[in-house]
């Protein structure tokens, strides 16, 4: 007898990834409610996502991270909670473990992850900020009790290789590109889709509970000089390429504004420090998504850009 899929509620729905996740979790058959403020099922920039969610038979909860009542409203209607909110509101997901706590019927919490594995990261600031606020949030997570999956996704295909990671830039260079260090180091690119897909596989596994999720396919795995050499084939043409040593690129990264400082911080992190790949996954923290789940069919970095070309 096929086992009752855990029934899902993202918290951040409407967002970059959860717009994403809500979509896996339906299309996997979990019964999904998305969390979402009144104003946001009226509001025209969002009612194509609205109306995305209600062809998929999403349920929806009138509910707020800042109201307790609500929150635990909607939890108690659920198994599993996952959440998606964004940079400024990582530090009041405090407000999603008091609720979950009270609810006291959550068998799994995704805190909001999905980038670098903040344990074991080489960043600076504003970068070295985030990744501590994270940082902090696993050990509150890991000190409450709740069982939980992290995941590591490392970079976003869609914020990165649209533009080749050049600041400033609106699609990837025909002419000259910025490598950050020697361009030898290895990162891992995902699709958001891609993402969402192993998260949701995660959710009933009991091989992801209360470990590290990583998701390392070896055809993302790859040097950006490896990525420029891709690109330079799929338009017939050599790229002039312009490297920033360490040094320099930590300059840069003093001097720069937002969103551009950011952007260089990761590319220290990832592309110089290799935050991707300089470690290995222990068994006693974590485990990698393409070997727990070789069905899925994931976009490759090469297969990623034929779509600029």
């Amino acid at each position: 007898m096929a086992e009752t899929k855990s029934k899902i509620l993202i918290v951040g729905s409407t967002g970059f990834i959860g717009k994403h996740l809500v979509e896996a979790s339906a299309k996997a058959g979990h019964p999904t409610f998305a969390l979402v403020r009144e104003p946001t099922l009226s509001n025209p920039a969002k009612s194509k996502i609205i109306q995305s969610f209600k062809a998929l038979g999403v349920n929806f909860v009138l509910g707020d991270l800042y109201d307790h009542d609500s929150l635990v409203k909607a939890i108690k209607q659920v198994d599993v909670v996952i959440s998606t909110v964004d940079h400024s509101q990582l530090a009041d997901q405090r407000k999603i473990i008091t609720a979950i706590k009270e609810a006291g019927n959550v068998k799994r919490f995704f805190p909001s992850e999905f980038g670098n594995d903040v344990d074991r990261a080489h960043a600076v600031e504003p970068a070295k900020t985030t990744y501590a606020v994270k940082a902090d949030f696993r050990r509150e997570v890991e000190a409450s009790g709740i069982p939980y999956t992290y995941i590591v996704g490392n970079f976003f295909s869609g914020y990165f290789l649209p533009t080749l990671n050049q600041p400033g830039a609106t699609a990837p260079p025909r002419d000259k590109i910025v490598v950050l260090g020697d361009g030898n180091t290895k990162a891992i690119f995902n699709k958001e889709q891609d993402v969402s897909t192993y998260t949701i596989k995660a959710v009933d596994d009991p091989r992801t509970l209360n470990k590290i999720l990583y998701i390392m396919p070896p055809g993302n795995t790859v040097s950006f000089n490896e990525i420029v050499s891709l690109w330079e084939k799929k338009i017939g043409k050599t790229l002039e390429k312009i490297h920033v040593p360490e040094e320099q690129l930590l300059k840069k990264i003093q001097e720069a504004v937002e969103p551009i400082k950011s952007l260089l911080c990761y590319g220290y992190s990832v592309f110089v420090k290799g935050d991707h790949t300089n470690f290995e996954v222990e068994p006693t923290f974590g485990v990698e998504a393409t070997e727990l789940y070789p069905d899925v069919k994931y976009t490759s970095v090469d297969e990623y850009l034929n779509q600029f070309v």
